[in-house]
C-alpha cells in the first residue's frame, strides 16, 4: 500500500470546558447533533477563464424551516475577497463561466418553474433567464464561443387530455430495469443532447441533435465548438449490461443524431469525455473488465477523436481515476486519484509515462477544474476541516474559503490516528481512530465501530460528522476499509466477490481487536454499526459475534432473493450470484437471514420508506425474526425518504437515536 504511515492528527490543545463554564468563554465546546445543520456544505469550484475568479455552491440548512438551501459564491483567486452570487430564498446549482468571461451561469428554478439556465452579467445586474424549456433543463455546457449552449433535456410526458392532470394512471413498465431509487418506476421518456442559440428570440425552443431509446450523458463541445462528445449506452438492451461508449455528434446534426461516431468499441462503462486542446484525441475513463461490476478499476483512457486504437494509460496503476483534463500543453492529462485513504490531483502524458501527484497528501480531493492557461481551483477535505476551495498545485496550494472556520473554533474535535493493523490472514488493513476530546490514554473508552457503504468505497482523509460527534460523547470510534473497500486495487475489491461478511469480517474485527490491543477500547462496552452496506456488514458482524452490547444496521439487507426484482441492482445480482432460481444456494448460503437465530445483540433498525436501493422489506424481515426470537430491537422507518435520509429534522431524528442507542446498550454494558 502507498503512503501508509502512522499519522497523528490533533488540531485543538484544549481539554473539555465543563458546560457550566461554556457560557461565559469562548473555550470550545462539544459537538451536538444539531451542529450538523450548522456546517455548511461546499462543493463544485470553478475557476475563470482569466483565472482571477473561483465560482462555487454553499449549502446550508435551517433546521427550524425542515429545508436546505445551495447559493453560488464566488472567491477570488487570491482568496482576499468571497461574495454571493445568488440571493435566499431560491437554490442555484452547476455554476459555470461563459468562455469569453462575460457570465457566470447556473440551474436554478425559480417562480415555481421548471429548472432552468441562469446568467449573471459580470458587469452587473439581476440575474437573466437563459432557457424556457418546457420540461426543464437537466445540465447545460456553453460552446467555446459562448454563443449557443448544450443541454441535457429529458423527452416531454405524453399530453394528456384537458383537466386530466390530477388523474391517477397506473403504471404500465415494459423494461428490464425499471426502477430506480430517487427516481422510482422507469418509462421510456430519455434524455437526450439539444443545442440552443443565446442569439435566438425563441427561449422555448432547443435543437435535438441525439435522439433513440437511450440516455445520454456526460457532454463535452470539441474546442472548434462543431462537434459534442457524449456518453451513452446504445447496445440492443442497455438494461441488460453496464455498457456506455464515448459517441461524437455534430453540433449542427440535421437528423437529431441519426448519424453519430462511436470513439469506443470497449464493453465495459467508458465516461468523462474531455478534449485534448487541438481537438485530435479524447481522453476518458474506462472499466476494461465490466464481468467484475462494481469491484472493477476505473482507469484512464486516450482515443483519437475520429476513432480507432483506444490505449488504457494508468492500467499499471491498478488505482481508480476519475474526472480526466487534458492541460493546456495538450500532452499531460489530468485527474482526480483514489488511492489508499487519500485522494490526489495526479497526471500522466500520453503515451502513459511520467505519472505525478500534483497535490498530494493526507488529504481527500473530490474534485477540481482547471482553465485554458492550467490554473486549477479545487475541492478538498481533511479530517478536521470539511470541504473547502483551493487554488494551485504542489508548494503553492492555497486555501481560499473558510467557510465553517468560525464554526469550528468553537467546538472541540476528535483527534484522528489514521492505523494500519493486521488482518486474520496477515492482510494489512487500513484505518482510522477518532479519540474522544480530553482522550486520556490510561482509561478504557466505550467503543463504536462504524462500517463503511458501499462495499466499493472507503473512509478517507475527510472530515466526518458522525465519527466526530460519537467521540464528543465519548466514544472511541474504530473506521476500517476491510476488503471490498476502494483505493487499495482491484484485488483487495474482488476478495469480498460472492463472499460478502467473509474476509470484510475479519477485517473489521481486527480493526476493534488493535483498538483493545492498545488499551484504550473496553472490550465489555462494543457497538457496531453502519449505513447501506455499513449496515448489511454489521447484520454479519451481529451474527457471527457475541462481542457487540448494542448495534445499529441502517439501510440494510439480510434475505438477498427476496431482494430479486424489487431493489434496482437486477443486473448485479446476476453477474455475482447467478439467477437466484438457478443457484439458489449462491443466495442463500450469504445471507444474514438464515443466521438470524444467533444474534444476541440489542439492534436498532433503519430505513426510509421508499428506498428502492435497499428496499425497507429488509429491515422489516429483519425487525420480524428479532422481535419473534424475543430479541431486543426496534424499527423506525423514515416517511417519504429514499436511501439517504435527507429531511433535517429526520437527520437529527436518526442522529438522536444512535447517541440514544449506544447510550443505552453500549456506554451502560457492564456497569
Amino acid at each position: 500500500m502507498q503512503f501508509l504511515k502512522l499519522l497523528q492528527i490533533t488540531i485543538l490543545a484544549c481539554l473539555f470546558v465543563p458546560s457550566c463554564l461554556l457560557g461565559q468563554s469562548d473555550d470550545p465546546r462539544l459537538l451536538t447533533p444539531e451542529d450538523f445543520f450548522e456546517l455548511k456544505q461546499v462543493a463544485n469550484p470553478v475557476i475563470s477563464p482569466e483565472g482571477d475568479w473561483v465560482a462555487y455552491t454553499v449549502r446550508e440548512t435551517k433546521l427550524e424551516d425542515d429545508e436546505s438551501e445551495t447559493r453560488i459564491w464566488m472567491v477570488s483567486s487570491d482568496g482576499d475577497e468571497v461574495m454571493p452570487m445568488t440571493g435566499v430564498g431560491s437554490s442555484a446549482s452547476s455554476p459555470a463561466w461563459s468562455p469569453d468571461g462575460k457570465y457566470l451561469s447556473f440551474l436554478a428554478s425559480r417562480n415555481d418553474g421548471e429548472t432552468q439556465v441562469w446568467g449573471l452579467n459580470r458587469r452587473g445586474g439581476e440575474a437573466q433567464q437563459l432557457t424556457e424549456i418546457e420540461q426543464g433543463v437537466n445540465g447545460y455546457a456553453w460552446s467555446p464561443d459562448s454563443r449557443r449552449l448544450a443541454l441535457l433535456i429529458r423527452d416531454p410526458e405524453d399530453e394528456d387530455e384537458e383537466g386530466s392532470e390530477d388523474k391517477e394512471e397506473p403504471w404500465v413498465i415494459d423494461r428490464l430495469q425499471f426502477k430506480r431509487d430517487y427516481a422510482g418506476y422507469l418509462d421510456r421518456r430519455r434524455t437526450h443532447l439539444y443545442v440552443f442559440d443565446l442569439a435566438s428570440d425563441d427561449k422555448t425552443h432547443a435543437r435535438q441533435i441525439t435522439s433513440g431509446d437511450y440516455d445520454d450523458s456526460q457532454f463535452a463541445w470539441s474546442p472548434d465548438g462543431t462537434l459534442i462528445a457524449f456518453v451513452s449506452n446504445r447496445t440492443e438492451e442497455p438494461d441488460a449490461n453496464s455498457n456506455s461508449d464515448i459517441w461524437v455528434v455534430s453540433a449542427d446534426s440535421p437528423d437529431a443524431g441519426a448519424t453519430l461516431l462511436q470513439i469506443t468499441t470497449n464493453p465495459g462503462s467508458d465516461s468523462s469525455p474531455a478534449w485534448s486542446p487541438d481537438g485530435q484525441w479524447l481522453t476518458y475513463t474506462s472499466v476494461t473488465e465490466p464481468d467484475l461490476i462494481w469491484y472493477a478499476t476505473t482507469h484512464l483512457a486516450i482515443s483519437p477523436a475520429s476513432g480507432g486504437n483506444a490505449r488504457v494509460l494508468t492500467g499499471r496503476l491498478d488505482r481508480n481515476v476519475s474526472s480526466p483534463h487534458f492541460a493546456p500543453d495538450g500532452d499531460d492529462i489530468y485527474f482526480a486519484l483514489e488511492d489508499s485513504a487519500e485522494r490526489h490531483l495526479a497526471s500522466i502524458d500520453r503515451s502513459g509515462e511520467n505519472f505525478e501527484r500534483r497535490i498530494q497528501g493526507s488529504i481527500s480531493l473530490r474534485s477540481y477544474s482547471m482553465n485554458d492557461d492550467g490554473d486549477v481551483a479545487s475541492l478538498i477535505g481533511s479530517p478536521h476541516q470539511p470541504m473547502e476551495v483551493y487554488f494551485g498545485q504542489g508548494r503553492n496550494l492555497q486555501q481560499l474559503t473558510h467557510t465553517n472556520e468560525s464554526f469550528l473554533d468553537s467546538v472541540q474535535l476528535a483527534d484522528v490516528e489514521n492505523v494500519q493493523f493486521p488482518s486474520e490472514d496477515g492482510t494489512e488493513v487500513e484505518g482510522f481512530i477518532f479519540k474522544p476530546p480530553g482522550f486520556n490514554e490510561n482509561f478504557q473508552y466505550p467503543t463504536l465501530l462504524r462500517i463503511h457503504g458501499g462495499p466499493v468505497s472507503q473512509y478517507d482523509f475527510n472530515f466526518n460528522f458522525d465519527a466526530q460527534l460519537f467521540a464528543a460523547n465519548g466514544y472511541v470510534v474504530v473506521m476500517t476499509n476491510p476488503r471490498g473497500s476502494s483505493g487499495y486495487g482491484q484485488d483487495y475489491s474482488h476478495a469480498l466477490w460472492a463472499a460478502w461478511g467473509v474476509k470484510d469480517f475479519e477485517d473489521v474485527m481486527a480493526g476493534v481487536d488493535y483498538a483493545i490491543e492498545q488499551g484504550y477500547a473496553d472490550p465489555n462496552r462494543l457497538g457496531v454499526g453502519g449505513w447501506s452496506y455499513g449496515g448489511i456488514l454489521t447484520n454479519y458482524v451481529i451474527t457471527k459475534s457475541d462481542r457487540f452490547a448494542g448495534a445499529i444496521t441502517g439501510a440494510s439487507e439480510v434475505l438477498y432473493r427476496s431482494n430479486y426484482g424489487h431493489d434496482h441492482y437486477q443486473r448485479q445480482w446476476e453477474a455475482e450470484l447467478g439467477l437466484p432460481w438457478e443457484t439458489p444456494e449462491n443466495w442463500e448460503r450469504i445471507s444474514p437471514f438464515n443466521d438470524i437465530a444467533n444474534i444476541t445483540t440489542p439492534t436498532l433498525i433503519m430505513g426510509g420508506e421508499q428506498d428502492w436501493n435497499v428496499p425497507i422489506l429488509n429491515s422489516e424481515q429483519l425487525y420480524q425474526a428479532l422481535k419473534r426470537l424475543g430479541r431486543e430491537t426496534q424499527l423506525v422507518v423514515y416517511p417519504g425518504q429514499f436511501h439517504g435520509i435527507s429531511k433535517p429534522t429526520f437527520v437529527l431524528d436518526r442522529y438522536q437515536r444512535y447517541l440514544g442507542w449506544y447510550g443505552q446498550w453500549v456506554k451502560q454494558s457492564g456497569q
